[in-house]
């Protein structure tokens, strides 16, 4: 009963520390969850006892396993779990699972028909990305560079910019980015527009 208590008591700071690594507030953590702030602030200090019905919301709105929340020992298994997300027409194959700090994905962005017209919009951030396959378009402000596979780019996500295929054909990277572009791209955090 020892070992529960400790357990359940490690909860509080766990959560508010994926909620501090993450850079959400209370007020978006409980939009996102539907928990009431207070219920929130007093599971984080430990006043309230965490139930399923309380971390499973949790779990979901981080993006890690319940047993990640509750402190439960690793297995010993140190694969990633593959969970492909689709946004704006594309497909984000996460490759890290550490809550918080910089995420790695494999992106793949579909051909588009000849008559898209690219949207350039900003967020926080800074990106990082490889090209695995096809030829990738980056639109940076007023200019655009090709890069094909084995090339990278780095950019501040603060220049207006926009990923598409060069060609007709997809194009599969490697990216990098941290919370800010995590709720960007896969968090429904708020962007200056709709598509990338």
């Amino acid at each position: 009963m020892d070992e529960l208590r400790d357990v359940l008591d490690a909860v509080g700071p766990k959560l508010r520390s994926l909620r501090k690594q993450r850079d959400i507030t209370l007020a978006g953590l409980s939009a996102a969850t539907g928990i009431s702030q207070s219920t929130l602030s007093r599971l984080e200090s430990g006043s309230r006892r965490p139930n399923l019905e309380l971390l499973l919301p949790l779990a979901r709105a981080y993006g890690v396993p319940l047993d990640e929340l509750v402190g439960a020992p690793a297995m010993g298994d140190p694969r990633v779990h593959l969970r492909p997300v689709k946004r704006h027409g594309m497909t984000f194959v996460p490759l890290s699972k550490r809550p918080g700090g910089i995420q790695s994905f494999k992106l793949v962005i579909p051909p588009r028909p000849k008559s898209y017209q690219p949207e350039l919009r900003t967020h926080e951030g800074y990106e990082w990305l490889y090209v695995l396959d096809g030829r990738l378009r980056l639109l940076l402000a007023d200019h655009y560079h090709v890069f094909k596979p084995g090339e990278v780019a780095e950019f501040d996500t603060h220049v207006p910019h926009c990923l598409i295929p060069d060609d007709d054909r997809p194009v599969e990277l490697l990216i990098l980015f941290g919370p800010q572009g995590e709720r960007v791209h896969l968090g429904g955090g708020k962007e200056s527009r709709r598509d990338y």
